[in-house]
């Protein structure tokens, strides 16, 4: 599939071995990408890749618009050359595996989501470094994702510090397990070299929990904010008005990306 002008998306099979069972990777090239090992390139790597970069696999018919984001603020010099990586969920077991801790609110007594980390740096990393010209390094390496895609994004970079040094929770699912991500959190010093934490006011619809919401939102702001993350370094976005939607998360991405990537160097040459 092309995205228009000169990007290209590819799709990566995967067939896991820690999950047992295969997805699709989404591989965001950017223009003038060079493979002949010349140049590297930043990588983000990005939760629930069907809502990523195409209306027609996008849930609700609404994108993050991805690919047009990337390559506008590519053009526009705000952001070097990326490559970002969408990875797909696998529908009804999205749940169990985003989920790293056993819930009765929600309910989940048999999470998978402990495995995340690992099935991310044991088979998902080593397959798009293998094809393709990424830089390594945590300064070269994002992460991120929306709802429960940010709480397992968050928690990734909790259990295995220093492999992402870039790292953007949209609307993540803090009260999960009577809010135990923030406890862990609180006990946490290893954080990347930039943080976007993206919520809205109106993400459910319901005022008390939306306040609740919001309130968990500032608090893990807050906790980040205590071990040291500057405003250089941490960036928090309470949208007022904002649901819990792809079309939020599309509106707050270019925001996101050019906050995460403007310190990255071009890797040419």
């Amino acid at each position: 599939m092309t995205i228009p002008s000169n990007s290209t998306l590819q799709l990566l099979e995967l067939r896991s071995r820690i999950f047992h069972n295969t997805r699709q990777l989404r591989v965001w090239l950017p223009p003038g990408y060079d493979d002949s090992g010349v140049r590297r390139y930043p990588v983000l790597y990005l939760n629930d890749g069907q809502n990523l970069f195409d209306p027609a696999t996008a849930f609700g018919g609404a994108h993050w618009r991805v690919g047009e984001t990337a390559e506008r603020l590519i053009g526009e010099r705000k952001i070097p050359p990326v490559i970002i990586v969408g990875i797909d969920n696998l529908g009804r077991k999205r749940f169990r595996e985003y989920m790293p801790y056993r819930s009765f609110d929600p309910p989940m007594l048999a999470p998978r989501g402990t495995r995340y980390p690992d099935f991310l740096r044991r088979e998902v990393m080593p397959l798009v470094e293998s094809q393709y010209a990424v830089a390594n390094g945590p300064e070269h390496t994002g992460l991120g994702g929306s709802s429960l895609g940010g709480l397992i994004a968050l928690y990734t970079q909790l259990v295995a510090p220093g492999v992402f040094g870039r790292l953007l929770i949209e609307s993540p699912s803090l009260f999960v397990a009577n809010r135990k991500i923030l406890d862990q959190c609180r006990k946490f010093g290893a954080w990347p070299t930039r943080a976007f934490l993206g919520m809205g006011t109106r993400e459910t619809g319901n005022a008390e929990k939306d306040k609740k919401i919001v309130n968990d939102a500032r608090e893990l702001g807050a906790i980040l904010r205590e071990a040291g993350l500057d405003e250089t370094r941490l960036r928090v976005r309470i949208e007022e008005g904002a649901t819990h939607s792809e079309a939020a998360w599309a509106g707050r991405f270019p925001e996101a990306l050019e906050f995460l990537h403007a310190d990255v160097h071009d890797l040419s040459g």
